[in-house]
């Protein structure tokens, strides 16, 4: 899976001088052990998770109190818990810095810009704490909010764990049945919504829907002013009332810290919902900090100053990890809006205006770049970029040497993944090892990661299921509305006995690292053999006729079949050279397993308002099965493309 030179080498300077190497070398003195690279580091870091986390909390200067015992209950995954007797509170710990220093740089496509300092931020969530407080919200209370990724959404989130509310977040263009399935099963105290929001050069009200949901939620409605009349919006609402109008009578003071256990409830995120009502996984405070501040601090480098940047929106949990950059002293630099708007060159012009250091994306987005023929390297000054990240669907390897050709030669790509389901990583980046072409650098410090076959025997060069062998911070405290933990063990642990099954089909490489194949419930099964519906996009998608695919498997006589949908650039259309064209692709650099037995022109394919291809819900709607839950996806309408597929003939 690599090539045969690595595209990244970290020099031995950076190696000597960078967080990861301190915090190996402070293990090492602190609790008298040998730890001589990387390796032996991880390997104790997951034998000894409790020291390990808490010397992750003293380098990183948690603010609270850690208490004595680290660990208890680790024999059960599902028991198992960090700093029992820890106190602490998330916001504080965010709030880290003052002064006229940039902690907030936003932009809303072409249309908005403003940027916010650490004490306006500090300020404006003080007003809204006093202002939850005032309309009655307190502790393990929940804030729903369907918003853009801008500073206000920040600073009521901050509020919102500055008192021990629970937040709980959704983009502004999900659907109304989408917005009440789930935050409907939550019963919010207050929802926040804004009154309008650009994409792609458009004004996008979202007067109408807020007007239909409201009442529903039954629940007090606060209106941000962005890109539409707030005033009006909220004068059109039983109980609305605009931000400006919630905090005016307030001063800025001293933000009140409520002091809360470490596992106490942070976020309630939400998973896509494809497949039925969206889960409801609730996160931890402490356990988001703790694995937020790892990543940031020791796998990312991230370092006070330091210019944060991730394209994502509120509904998709990198939002969250990317809000956790204020911890680390780090300025954020949000954006909302389509990527592509007024230019596919908007995020890049973004990226060297503000000098990036670190800009994180998806694997779709590398690709729509690479295909576009945009060159950031000969058109923007990228200097101060030194860490791009890629998530959301495995990078294709063609997508790694993209960034080192046609983005920056000298810039460590870390490809990760995880997930809602640990609002973090479990293989990431590490910037003492080399990254190697369509590879993940490795696994994260303090976690058990394996790889296992389906007698839950460890596999090395092999495809097999991702597993998590022992607990780790940021396991989710549960789902809501799961009072005997049911769902919870139903979607983790049912698969291996105390042991966490990710739902990815993964493979170790030989240089120690990781490459995901897709989601292993989608995994393609022809004739007993498992394929990763990875492995096709990879080749397919080098071709250039083709824009992007989704992969399915058919019950079809007795077995499965391989079924192929491919979006062409425009102005093609599928024939039999072009259809052979792609099954050669895909013989010649997968295997003659991985050809299809059909391939079908479509003209979109459906995604979640993430931006992740829909593959279960492809296959339901080709079976003849319900979509249960279409709210989910940001273009629905394309599930009808796919009906009646059932009965093709071969």
């Amino acid at each position: 899976m690599s090539s045969e030179r690595p595209l990244w080498l970290p020099t031995e300077d950076s190696i000597n001088s960078n967080a990861m190497t301190a915090l190996r070398r402070i293990c090492a003195e602190r609790f008298d052990v040998d730890l001589p690279d990387h390796d032996s580091f991880h390997l104790w870091s997951i034998d000894n998770r409790g020291p390990f986390w808490s010397a992750v909390w003293d380098s990183c200067g948690v603010r609270g109190e850690k208490g004595v015992r680290d660990l208890i209950n680790d024999d059960v995954m599902r028991d198992a818990r960090f700093f029992p007797d820890a106190e602490l509170n998330f916001a504080e710990n965010l709030l880290v810095k003052q002064g006229d220093g940039d902690a907030l740089i936003f932009r809303g496509e072409d249309k908005v810009s403003y940027r916010w300092s650490w004490d306006q931020l500090y300020s404006t969530v003080s007003k809204l704490q006093q202002a939850f407080r005032a309309m009655g919200i307190g502790k393990g209370d929940r804030i729903s909010a369907m918003m853009p990724n801008m500073p206000e959404t920040i600073a009521c989130m901050l509020a919102a764990a500055s008192m021990g509310a629970i937040w709980s977040s959704c983009s502004p263009d999900f659907g109304e049945r989408g917005v009440l399935d789930r935050f409907g099963q939550i019963e919010p105290k207050l929802f926040i919504t804004c009154d309008a929001y650009w994409y792609n050069g458009k004004l996008q009200d979202v007067g109408d829907k807020v007007r239909h949901v409201a009442p529903k939620l039954g629940c007090p409605v606060m209106v941000v002013n962005y890109a539409g009349d707030a005033e009006a919006l909220a004068a059109s609402l039983v109980d609305g009332r605009t931000m400006d109008a919630a905090t005016i009578s307030f001063d800025a003071k001293s933000v009140e810290y409520e002091l809360l256990p470490f596992s106490h409830p942070l976020y309630i995120l939400f998973s896509s919902g494809t497949t039925g009502m969206p889960k409801c996984i609730v996160h931890s405070a402490g356990g988001t900090l703790l694995q937020h501040l790892k990543e940031h601090r020791f796998h990312s480098g991230i370092g006070d100053g330091d210019k944060l940047f991730y394209f994502t929106t509120c509904g998709w949990m990198m939002w969250n990890w990317l809000a956790s950059g204020l911890a680390s002293g780090a300025t954020l630099c949000l954006f909302d809006g389509s990527p592509f708007a007024p230019s596919g060159s908007v995020l890049w012009d973004y990226a060297a205006k503000e000098r990036f250091a670190i800009f994180g994306t998806s694997a779709k987005y590398i690709d729509a770049v690479r295909k576009d023929g945009i060159e950031p390297w000969k058109t923007h000054d990228l200097s101060n970029l030194r860490l791009i990240t890629s998530t959301g669907s495995p990078l294709s390897p063609e997508g790694f040497a993209f960034v080192y050709e046609g983005i920056k030669p000298d810039v460590q790509l870390a490809s990760i993944s995880g997930g809602t389901d640990i609002v973090s990583c479990f293989v990431l980046g590490n910037p003492i090892k080399p990254v190697w072409k369509g590879e993940i650098q490795g696994p994260g410090l303090g976690l058990a990661v394996d790889v296992w076959d389906d007698d839950g025997k460890p596999l090395h060069g092999e495809k097999g299921e991702l597993v998590c062998t022992k607990a780790f911070p940021s396991m989710p405290v549960g789902f809501w509305n799961d009072p005997d933990g049911a769902k919870y063990m139903t979607a983790y642990f049912e698969r291996f006995d105390n042991i966490w099954c990710h739902g990815d089909f993964a493979e170790w490489t030989e240089h120690g690292g990781l490459v995901i194949h897709g989601r292993s419930d989608a995994t393609l099964n022809p004739g007993g053999v498992r394929i990763g519906t990875a492995e096709i996009y990879n080749q397919v998608e080098q071709l250039d006729e083709v824009s992007e695919a989704i992969c399915i498997g058919q019950d079809w006589d007795d077995d499965v079949r391989v079924v192929l949908f491919v979006r062409l650039a425009a102005g093609l259309s599928l024939d039999t050279d072009l259809e052979k064209k792609i099954k050669t692709k895909i013989r010649i650099g997968a295997s003659p397993r991985h050809v299809p037995a059909k391939v079908i022109q479509v003209s979109d394919i459906p995604r979640t308002k993430s931006g992740k291809i829909v593959e279960l819900a492809v296959r339901d709607v080709v079976h003849g099965r319900l979509v249960k839950n279409k709210e989910a996806l940001a273009n629905p309408e394309a599930l009808e493309l796919y009906a009646g597929v059932a009965e093709l003939e071969t």
